[in-house]
């Protein structure tokens, strides 16, 4: 592609729908500043050429115009002479001059055009890049603005789950402290709740064991108090 026709399509280009159509927008409107910036830099260089061939052909008109008049003079010079044959000669030359004239004249023309033109598409190019880099700082702000965002969310969102945690870590240490205070409830009992659920069946085991310690000692009375009757006359 030739510079110019590229600097064309630059400048036909819709820089929004590029970037909406772009994955990554801040990486293409880098791509985008780049191209818009060389391409200047060698539209820069291809006009200096245009416009030293515009002083050559500018010129080359310039001395074919003296030409044309120079040998016009020179048919008049013959024609005071009274040398009409000259001057019928110098006027052919001047006829073929003139057309010589009339190309040089449309290439610099031409030269003009182009001028212009590069005038008109390198100050479009310019305010195309203007404005990219304009939509580039905009691109910026609005990326620096949501990662400032999501960094903002992300504290917020670690420190509700630090304060969860810290909820949580109190509640555990409040379950500690009430089993603590359970605990210290049964300070003094030894084995606890469990000693004195097992010493009520202890105890339950000894009470029988009294009772049939005492009913055996009552029927020993009885048996001795029989057996002292039996023996009296």
């Amino acid at each position: 592609m030739g510079i110019f026709s590229r600097m064309s399509d630059i400048v036909n280009s819709n820089i929004n729908s590029l970037l909406d159509s772009a994955e990554d927008p801040e990486k293409m409107i880098r791509l985008i500043i780049q191209e818009m910036e060389d391409t200047l830099v060698e539209v820069r260089s291809s006009s200096a050429r245009v416009l030293a061939d515009r002083k050559t052909a500018e010129r080359k008109l310039l001395r074919i115009t003296q030409e044309v008049t120079d040998w016009e003079e020179k048919a008049k010079l013959a024609i005071s002479k009274g040398r009409e044959d000259l001057a019928r000669a110098a006027l052919q030359e001047k006829r073929a001059i003139e057309e010589e004239l009339e190309l040089s004249s449309a290439e610099l023309r031409s030269a003009d055009d182009h001028i212009d033109q590069l005038n008109d598409e390198v100050s479009q190019l310019q305010q195309k890049l203007s404005d990219a880099k304009a939509k580039q700082k905009a691109i910026l702000i609005r990326s620096q603005t949501v990662h400032s965002r999501i960094a903002v969310k992300r504290q917020i969102h670690r420190t509700q789950l630090d304060e969860a945690f810290n909820k949580f870590d109190k509640f555990e240490r409040k379950m500690d402290n009430l089993e603590g205070d359970l605990e210290a409830m049964d300070l003094g009992r030894e084995g606890g709740l469990a000693a004195e659920i097992d010493a009520l069946r202890d105890d339950d085991a000894l009470n029988e064991e009294l009772a049939a310690l005492k009913r055996s000692m009552q029927d020993s009375r009885s048996e001795k108090a029989e057996s002292a009757e039996s023996n009296d006359p």
